[in-house]
Formats: structure tokens, sequence, C-alpha cells
């Protein structure tokens, strides 16, 4: 949400997650944060101790526990933020982007979310995003909570006049 700068979302976050789509590429930038000093502090936190923000790393199309329909790689599935000589980081897509977030479930997701909304302005495919969120949601083991916090947002987004009635 942070990258999203050009559009003012986020001022700052504690964390940035980052999805490392080809498996060897993710082994290797392991390898490298190792090199550098950076230990792991969760199941997918990297931090240095004199940095204190860490990084969360998620290989193949998976963050947290979502695993995405298809992969971040894909056209139209991100927004190219920066390309480097040997690394590209791109933004996740809106709709997976949200998902993703809602699939936590935690308040800060929701605020974050709804940050995103707002800034499109009424140009978010609601509908569309819903069918998106509902067929992720059909493949995870525990899908009437994902469809929950999918109705939480709904409730959320029409409270703030953000959509519907």
């Amino acid at each position: 949400m942070t990258f999203y700068e050009f559009i003012n979302i986020k001022p700052s976050t504690k964390d940035v997650d980052f999805i490392v789509p080809v498996e060897r590429e993710y082994k290797y930038l392991i390898k490298v944060l190792k090199d550098l000093g950076y230990q792991q502090t969760t199941g997918s936190g990297w931090l240095k101790e004199e940095e204190g923000f860490i990084f969360d790393l998620f290989p193949g199309s998976r963050i947290h526990t979502t695993e995405l329909l298809v992969s971040p790689l894909e056209v139209g599935r991100h927004t190219l933020l920066k390309e480097f000589a040997h690394l590209y980081v791109g933004i996740l897509n809106d709709f997976d982007l949200i998902t993703s977030k809602l699939f936590r479930g935690i308040s800060v997701d929701y605020e974050d979310c709804l940050m995103l909304f707002r800034a499109r302005k009424g140009e978010f495919d609601v509908e569309n995003f819903i069918s998106h969120f509902k067929e992720l949601a059909s493949y995870d083991i525990s899908e009437n909570r994902m469809n929950q916090n999918l109705e939480d947002f709904i409730k959320l987004i029409k409270r703030e006049k953000l959509y519907g009635e």
C-alpha cells in the first residue's frame, strides 16, 4: 500500500510483503539476505537488527495464507514500481491486493482496503472483485470465514457510501 505513493494512499508501514514467484530466485534472495546479515524473525519475516524493518518474503504465488489464482508475473496482475539491473519490483493489482488483505481479516487490513478503495474514486469494479474474491475463497479451507470477511468489507464500503445503495 505504501508503494502506491503516486496516489498517496498510505504514508508509512511497519513491514513490506514481497512475493517472489520464481522458486530459484526466492532461494537466491534468501541466501543474499543471510549474507547481508538479515535474520529470519518469523516464518516469512526477515530483519537486520540495526535497521528495525521487516521484509516478509513469500515464494510462488502465495502471500500469507492466500494462494493467488494467477501468478503476479502475468500481464495485468501487477503494476511496475521500479526495475533495477537484476530486480523487478511490482505492486499487486487491486483485486489481489485487497483480497490478500481481507483474507487475513484484521482491522488494519480492512483500513488499508478502504484507503485503496477510496483512492480509486468509484473506478473500482466491485462486482468483478466480488466474483474474483469468491472464486479465490472457494479454494480456501476456511471459505465461509473468507466470505464473511468479504461481507464485512461490503458493509463497510456501503456504510461509507462508496458502493451500492
